[in-house]
Order: structure tokens, then C-alpha cells, then sequence
């Protein structure tokens, strides 16, 4: 009986340990989101879950909700859960760190999502953000060749907003450095929020008595808040305004003539992508095996990393077409409000 009792013992000592180990060969990607409310991100979200529900994975998130601070409990709670790997959405590229380090100890892999988190063990995917700013300022330059510019930037806690600018000011030197463009207001965007590029947007406006002729904002929510301040003043549609992500209201922007142009990072491509990776390095594939893995040392402390950079796509009122035929935004939410026979993509 005792011999009994201990073959059992050792039969469900097996099947707990095997379970375990069945349980630890599915992945568990738990998804850290920096500001989850922006509209951009349940794009991304619903094409990492997609992708993982097609490799076997789970999904697990949590919101930070623009806090650093949460952000690094976050991914602690995350891990508690049993992620085998992580995406982050940095908040701060550089308070992340100590998440960074936590997911490493335990040999947790980290994909840094969209943003650049510099440090040599976490994979990097993003879309080029250099060429989304070189867009940016060559779609506006197209309209305003000279005059007045204000640059909208991006949060000065991500790199990406340094990136953006970088490619902003290659096109534009040569025309600065003639004086046909002059540099009358610059600042960061606190969190990236509309809010906050609004409210700097109408200082310059004040500072510079509305001769304003260009905006070079870094994103679609920061176009939105400048397009706001422009509107305050009368002045919206007859100063170009740059964007990016393509969201849907900057869509309609663009077809009604107040933004110029939103640089489309099909962020479903990304959140397929990076989804995959994360399956990849969960199952123990090193950072630079990675199938398309390309070498990166152009972060802001020269930093050797493995990334995978996709290519963004400029979107104007002439191929407003584009997204609509990709399936990325409904023609009826592109054109609300559009007068007949002014856009092509809206006939």
C-alpha cells in the first residue's frame, strides 16, 4: 500500500512538473502601453493579439497611463504573471531601465516598442523616424518654401522626438542657413499631449504676432493641438501642418485642408512584427538572429542594437486613396464634412 501511495505521489509529481513545463512552452507576452488612451494604440494592440493568438501565444497588458513611475510596476506585475517576454512602449526611455534589468535577471527578453529604449538587450523595432521627419518637413516645405516655422516636437523624455527632428532639419538646413526659413519657436510636447502642443503653439503665435507660415508638428496629436491654436486665430488651412500615424481625425484633417500631411506607420505591419519577435526570442533565439535584423547605433548614446525598422509612407490629399484601399480607415471617416469634387479620393 505504501508502494502504492508512493508511485501516485510520484505520477502526480510528474504530471504537475510536466504541466508546468507545457504550461512554460506556450508564450506569455505580457505588453507594457505608455498612454494606452491615444487612439493609435488599440490598432497596435489588436494586431499583437492577433498575431500571437496565430503562434500559440497569450496576451497580457497593462496601461501606464503616461506615468514612468507605473510603468516600472507595470512590468514587474507583468512578470509576476509569467511573461516569457515583454513589449514595451516606453513612457521614459531611460527610467525604464530598472524594468529592463528586473526582465534581464530573470532572462526575460524585451522588445522596446516604437521607442528607443538603449540598452543592448532589449530588441528595437520602430518604423525609420529619421525619413518620417525628412517627410514631414518635405511635404510642408512644398507649401511654404520660406517663411516663419514652428516646430511642434515630441515628448523630450523619447528619443524618437529627437529622431524626427533630426530628419526634419536635414531638409530644411540648406534653406534656414539661406535665411528663406526662419526658426521662430521650438519646444517639446510634455507626454506628446494635444494639450500641450496647443498651449505652445499659441505662445508662439503670441510671441510672433501670428506671422506664422509653416508648423512642423511631430505627430497627429500634436497637429491637432497646433491646428487648434491656429484655428483660435483664424488660421487653420492657411498654414501647412505636418503629423504622423495616420490617425483617423487626422485623416479628416487632411482631406479638409487644415494638415498637410500625416506620415502613415501602418502600425498593424508593427504590431505583427514585433509580436512575432517576441514569440522568436521566447523561444530562446538570440537578439540578433532574428529573421531581418539590422544593426542600430544611432541612439543618442551610441549604443549597439539589434532592430527592425519598417517603411513609413507620406499621406496627402493627393493619395488619401492609399489608406483608404489598404483598409486602414473607412472613406466615410476620411471624408466627413468634405466638400463634393475637392478631393479625388473622396468622389
Amino acid at each position: 500500500m505504501q508502494l502504492m501511495k508512493t508511485l501516485l505521489a510520484g505520477t502526480v509529481l510528474a504530471l504537475t512538473v510536466g504541466g508546468a513545463a507545457i504550461a512554460q512552452d506556450k508564450p506569455v507576452v505580457g505588453v507594457s502601453w505608455s498612454n494606452f488612451q491615444e487612439e493609435r494604440w488599440k490598432t497596435d494592440e489588436a494586431a499583437i493579439k492577433a498575431a500571437l493568438e496565430a503562434a500559440g501565444a497569450s496576451y497580457i497588458s497593462a496601461d501606464a497611463q503616461s506615468s514612468a513611475a507605473k510603468q516600472l510596476t507595470d512590468v514587474e506585475s507583468l512578470i509576476s504573471q509569467g511573461a516569457t517576454a515583454l513589449i514595451i512602449l516606453a513612457q521614459d526611455s531611460d527610467a525604464i531601465a530598472p524594468a529592463i534589468a528586473k526582465a534581464e535577471a530573470e532572462g526575460i527578453p524585451v522588445v522596446g516598442y516604437d521607442r528607443l529604449i538603449e540598452i543592448p538587450s532589449a530588441y528595437y523595432i520602430t518604423f525609420d523616424n529619421k525619413e518620417v521627419g525628412r517627410m514631414q518637413a518635405r511635404e510642408v516645405f512644398k507649401v511654404a518654401p520660406e517663411g516663419n516655422y514652428v516646430f511642434i516636437k515630441g515628448s523630450s523624455a523619447d528619443p524618437n522626438a529627437d529622431f524626427l527632428f533630426s530628419g526634419q532639419m536635414e531638409v530644411l538646413k540648406d534653406a534656414i542657413d539661406s535665411g528663406k526659413v526662419k526658426n521662430v519657436g521650438e519646444a517639446y510636447t510634455d507626454a506628446w499631449l494635444p494639450a500641450n502642443a496647443q498651449k505652445n503653439m499659441e505662445q508662439f503665435l503670441t510671441a510672433n504676432n501670428n506671422d506664422v507660415d509653416a508648423v512642423v508638428a511631430s505627430n497627429d496629436g500634436t497637429a491637432g493641438g497646433a491646428i487648434a491654436a491656429l484655428s483660435g486665430q483664424g488660421l487653420a488651412g492657411t498654414v501647412p501642418v505636418s503629423g504622423q500615424d495616420g490617425d483617423f481625425a487626422a485623416l479628416n484633417r487632411v482631406a479638409l485642408g487644415t494638415q498637410t500631411v500625416s506620415v502613415w506607420k501602418d502600425a498593424r505591419e508593427l504590431g505583427k512584427k514585433a509580436a512575432e519577435i517576441a514569440v522568436e526570442l521566447s523561444k530562446g533565439t538570440a537578439v540578433d538572429k532574428v529573421p531581418g535584423t539590422v544593426s542600430f547605433n544611432g541612439g543618442p548614446k551610441g549604443v549597439a542594437m539589434n532592430a527592425t525598422f519598417l517603411a513609413p509612407v507620406p499621406i496627402t490629399k493627393d493619395n488619401l486613396g492609399t489608406v483608404i484601399e489598404a483598409g486602414w480607415v473607412p472613406k466615410e471617416t476620411v471624408c466627413q464634412g468634405v466638400a463634393a469634387g475637392t478631393v479625388a479620393a473622396c468622389n
